[in-house]
């Protein structure tokens, strides 16, 4: 199955109603675009800049794990903004872009109930991965900023993904039009954002959407045993809230691996 690649007028045409993003650029090839506009907001540039590339070659996933993407495969975008809420809050930002892409991603599923999200903000189809979300703050001379940087795998093979528990859109029969993608993620992202903004967090929507409420999991801690417990939830400021045997434990870091997934 062929996959249309993204072009930013189309892109900016698909936008609907007030959205923050004021210049849409897409590039053929990049090394990262979250470094990419990283450089541009120490440089001056202002919120509202989004940057798609058709091929990332040395993008940056959670605990600095490397991530890249052939040609033409995949989706990289990243966005520039200047969040509201203080700081402590902008834990947020991750998790409404795990929602912004899944609500995307759900509008053209075959099957909508098929895509949920493994926290913090790993966009399932299936149960498998099709989408990593990595934000960063960025401080410039006219205060912090953030990057948020999204790839989603688009028509990459079996053979092509990196872990077996991955996907793509081509396998799980989604409709390939990149720049219907991009504009879908940023319709809902801008939607999200400004819940979040008035708001502060987007507890009831991201439960009701993640899949790791209410599972059986296993919370992997660099250099510690695995806790095992029960997602129940999260607190104020988007970390984990997981049943013990030995009580409610919260996380804000760790690798969530959902038993019922992978018994």
């Amino acid at each position: 199955m062929t996959s249309a690649l993204p072009d930013a007028d189309r892109i900016v045409s698909l936008l609907r109603g007030s959205t923050p993003w004021r210049d849409v650029r897409v590039v053929s090839t990049t090394g990262s675009t979250n470094a990419d506009l990283g450089a541009r907001a120490r440089s001056g540039e202002r919120e509202g800049a989004v940057l798609v590339s058709m091929e990332q070659t040395a993008g940056r996933g959670r605990l600095d794990r490397s991530w890249a993407s052939p040609p033409g495969s995949s989706i990289a975008m990243s966005l520039l903004l200047r969040p509201r809420p203080a700081f402590p809050q902008w834990g947020w930002l991750s998790i409404l872009a795990g929602l912004a892409v899944s609500s995307a991603l759900a509008e053209v599923a075959p099957n909508p109930k098929d895509v949920t999200l493994k926290w913090p903000n790993d966009v399932l189809i299936g149960g498998k991965k099709v989408c990593g979300i990595l934000s960063e703050r960025i401080e410039s001379a006219d205060g912090a900023l953030a990057v948020v940087g999204m790839g989603v795998n688009v028509s990459l093979t079996r053979e092509e993904l990196p872990v077996p528990t991955a996907t793509s859109l081509a396998l799980e029969g989604f409709p390939l039009d990149q720049s219907a993608i991009v504009a879908g993620v940023l319709n809902h992202f801008a939607r999200w954002y400004e819940a979040w903004t008035v708001r502060g967090n987007l507890r009831a929507e991201y439960v009701a959407r993640c899949a790791s409420i209410g599972a059986d999991l296993a919370v992997h801690l660099d250099g510690e045993p695995p806790v095992l417990g029960v997602g129940r939830g999260v607190d104020r400021y988007g970390r984990l809230e997981v049943a013990t045997p030995g009580g409610l434990r919260v996380f804000a870091v760790g690798d969530v691996v959902h038993a019922r997934l992978h018994s």
